[in-house]
């Protein structure tokens, strides 16, 4: 399973965005949990973000949303935002070093 997450901030918002973006990864660091493939990017106007995620067969998305730091990221991202978070559905034609394989 494979999501795409955009959405373009306030201008005043993305340093505290990157902040609490980076809390996620940080606590994923410490915690590896098997099964989850996440990544991030503030994309060229600087306002907007992309967050790719993809889980292994059989891995719920608790692994990444049941995290403390996660929650925090989550609780005010509406309220950054310009135009609000949007997710899209991906399916995988086919992908090199990207999520591990």
């Amino acid at each position: 399973m494979q999501h795409m997450i955009r959405y373009k901030l306030r201008a005043e918002c993305v340093a505290d965005n990157e902040r609490l973006s980076r809390a996620v990864f940080e606590a994923l660091r410490h915690k590896r949990p098997a099964g989850l493939h996440y990544a991030t990017f503030r994309l060229a106007d600087g306002l907007s973000f992309m967050h790719v995620v993809s889980y292994d067969e059989g891995v719920g998305n608790d692994v990444l949303t049941a995290l403390p730091e996660f929650k925090a990221f989550t609780a005010g991202v509406k309220e950054r935002c310009v135009e609000p978070p949007a997710r899209t559905d991906l399916t995988e034609i086919g992908s090199y070093g990207f999520f591990g394989a």
